[in-house]
């Protein structure tokens, strides 16, 4: 079931939002070649309760940590760790954050020094099929209108949408209805209208679309080990559009 928001209780996300991506701009400055992921983990922690948050993963499902460091194949859901960023990796940050009653969740995926065209070429695919699938959150398309062009997009790129992960509606829970397909088909699944608040999160790979649990037990990486992205953004539908309310 769809819980639609207030204009006053967008006002609190957007709120709350407008700080996590500080956050997170903060958090991906200090991803540099040599550091530790767990001492990324530990900044987002520290970080999120001096601005009067909660951290949306610490504990959720079980999970550990206030932050998700997912390494190269890994997509999703990667706990930090001893590992120390190298020369030529790249870095999915996924962060979550309870403000005042609501929760906000975004994610981007960044180089660590030098990376070859083809990670960076990745990277753009999936920060633009975020940005595709953003501009038709709109009146008048439906849930599915947005995956389709996800998936559009990076299959015209010739890369590959992961099977099996989807974005979700936010709020007073971190996850909630509706799901939000990458692969969907045009004019498929919920009505977009006013109130809706979701988070669109294209995660695509340089190879096979499959998955398998990584080694910790939380992470999610694909099965053939090629190089993975992920980006997510909250969005708040309104009576004139949309806005993004993690920027």
């Amino acid at each position: 079931m769809i819980t639609y928001k207030t204009s006053s209780e967008i006002n609190l996300m957007k709120e709350g939002g407008s700080i996590l991506s500080g956050i997170l701009k903060e958090v991906k400055e200090k991803a540099v070649q040599g550091v530790e992921t767990k001492d990324l983990n530990f900044l987002a922690e520290k970080l999120i309760r001096e601005r009067g948050g909660k951290p949306s993963f610490k504990g959720y499902g079980g999970f550990p940590a206030a932050l998700c460091t997912s390494v190269n194949e890994v997509i999703v859901h990667q706990v930090p760790s001893g590992y120390k960023l190298k020369n030529g990796d790249i870095l999915s940050l996924d962060i979550g954050m309870k403000y005042k009653g609501f929760h906000t969740d975004m994610a981007t995926t960044v180089p660590i020094g030098e990376v070859d065209g083809e990670a960076l070429r990745l990277i753009r695919t999936v920060k633009k099929a975020l940005k595709r699938g953003i501009k038709n959150t709109k009146q008048g398309n439906t849930i599915g209108d947005i995956g389709n062009t996800i998936s559009r997009y990076i299959e015209k790129s010739g890369m590959s949408v992961v099977e099996g992960l989807c974005g979700h509606g936010i709020g007073r829970e971190l996850h909630e209805d509706p799901q939000v397909l990458n692969k969907a088909k045009r004019r498929s699944g919920e009505k977009i209208v006013p109130g809706m608040v979701i988070c669109i999160e294209p995660m695509a790979s340089l190879g096979s679309s499959a998955i398998k649990t990584s080694e910790d037990n939380f992470g999610i990486e694909t099965a053939d080990k090629s190089l993975s992205a992920h980006f997510e953004h909250a969005i708040a539908v309104t009576e004139s559009g949309y806005v993004v309310i993690t920027e």
